[in-house]
């Protein structure tokens, strides 16, 4: 006998049979031997108790008969498909031609057999159509977690801020219109645009990232829309701009205030005529992008300056979301530091009990200068060293330590208290612009210019530090 059939990891529920046949014996049998192997099946005498059923109860496979005093299979098998388009229907008859078996494969059957049924070969059949619905459960699973992540699920907050948010990307998300987002650093720019496009008509099409502010002006246009052989040096083979790869779908153009003014006015001419030219070519290409933007620079400012066109400016901004700092909405942390508790804790493959309630007051308490990508890596690192199950002011980084009040003893010696204290006289007076150039270039000093382990030590993400080394005049 065939091992027992289960779902992907037996992880589902078991497949759901429908078995039709007005000799209610043989549709016992088929039922019983479908059994033995895992699936449940319900036994109907006919087809107009078959269509009844079909309208009260979910099935996945329907084993129906093809000759039926009231009604046959080809009408269960059309009903079926009109009340449960994806259940997989196999038909079974006596009475089998090339005509009929064709016309049941037409109306979309999955399977064909003949009487004297062969129970095993019924087995196999019904086996294949499972494996079909397992696949389709799948993909339905992975559309579920697709849209708790990037849906507007993903955009956490109970606050009055964020429910503003989430319903104005509601309205928004099914259109074709450009948007703007604004917001501070780690505010959650490109998660709100990643969140539109799963929730867009565009949502099976790419999402197509680009930072403009890490790149030059060549790289920068040759990035958006591609390049021809020979264009420049080292372009030795044709290349896709990202406009391309996004065809049909989303691009979103994180850090748009900082983009070069001779590529904004390419920018601007692309969006006018939804064509695109690869640098070193005169070849038009048609391509239909949806453009999100996002920055977190006061950009009708960087107008009156000069840096960005008040025309693409109006292009982009059809539609602007502002996301509020996290301190602006302090009642959201407690749900994002239990949503990034459990994100991370299944990531390391920790276990995490809880949070102390001191640890959750110092978090709550906190100005998180970084927003919510502070809070996320702040939580990862407590959840990385935590040795007892319980998240506790012990697991805090170093910017977010109690002071000596709040705990036992610090443990440090005096000579070396009274040495960081001198180190922090040396600060005071000092611009916070100062010091943050200050911590940067130590920081790229003390990892010998290495930017990606910078930006971890300093808990932001790279294309920040790239814009703060580029605002300081870092080398």
């Amino acid at each position: 006998m065939p091992p027992k059939i289960t779902s992907a990891a037996t992880t589902g529920p078991p497949i759901q049979v429908l078995v039709v046949d007005n000799d209610r014996s043989h549709a016992e049998a088929m039922a019983e031997s479908l059994r033995s192997i895992g699936f449940a099946c319900t036994v109907a005498g006919g087809g107009r108790e078959a269509i009844s059923l079909l309208e009260s109860t979910t099935f996945e496979i329907v084993v129906s008969d093809l000759k039926m005093p009231d009604l046959g299979g080809l009408e269960v098998l059309a009903k079926a498909k009109e009340l449960q388009p994806d259940a997989e229907v196999v038909l079974v008859t006596g009475h089998g031609t090339i005509e009929s078996a064709v016309e049941a494969m037409q109306r979309g059957a999955f399977n064909y057999l003949l009487k004297p049924l062969d129970l095993k070969q019924l087995r196999a059949v019904v086996d294949n159509a499972a494996r079909s619905q397992y696949l389709r459960r799948a993909n339905a699973e992975l559309h579920r977690r697709l849209d708790e992540r990037f849906g507007f699920e993903g955009v956490i907050g109970n606050s009055p801020q964020m429910q503003d948010v989430v319903m104005r990307l509601q309205r928004i998300a099914p259109t074709d219109a450009t948007v703007l987002i604004q917001g501070e650093t780690g505010t959650g720019k490109e998660l709100v645009a990643k969140a539109v496009h799963q929730n867009s008509p565009r949502k099976k099409r790419p999402f197509v990232p680009l930072n403009c502010a890490a790149l030059s002006e060549h790289i920068l246009e040759s990035e958006l829309f591609g390049h021809v052989r020979g264009a420049f040096t080292d372009a030795s083979a044709d290349r896709l701009g990202k406009f391309e790869y996004a065809d049909g779908g989303t691009l979103f153009l994180d850090e748009v205030g900082d983009m070069p003014i001779p590529t904004q006015i390419k920018l601007l001419r692309v969006l006018e005529s939804g064509e695109i030219t690869r640098v070193g070519s005169n070849e038009p290409i048609r391509v239909n992008v949806r453009i999100l933007s996002a920055t977190n620079r006061d950009l009708e400012k960087a107008i009156e300056a000069g840096t960005f066109r008040e025309d693409l400016y109006h292009r982009i901004k059809v539609v602007t979301i502002r996301l509020p700092r996290l301190t602006d909405r302090r009642e959201d942390i407690p749900l994002l530091v239990e949503f990034f508790v459990k994100e991370h804790a299944k990531r390391h493959q920790k276990t995490v009990r809880g949070i102390s309630t001191a640890a959750r007051r110092r978090l709550l308490a906190f100005d998180w200068p970084g927003n919510v990508r502070q809070l996320r890596n702040v939580i990862e690192s407590m959840v990385v060293v935590d040795i007892d199950e319980v998240l506790d002011l012990d697991d805090l980084p170093l910017e977010l330590s109690p002071p000596a009040s709040e705990s036992e003893s610090d443990g440090m010696p005096n000579e070396a208290r009274a040495a960081a204290h001198q180190a922090l006289d040396q600060l005071v007076g000092k611009s916070m612009s100062e010091l943050e150039a200050m911590f940067i270039a130590e920081t790229l000093q003390a990892t010998s210019g290495n930017r990606e382990e910078a930006a971890k030590m300093l808990g932001i993400g790279e294309r920040t530090l790239y814009r703060k080394i580029k605002e300081h005049g870092l080398s």
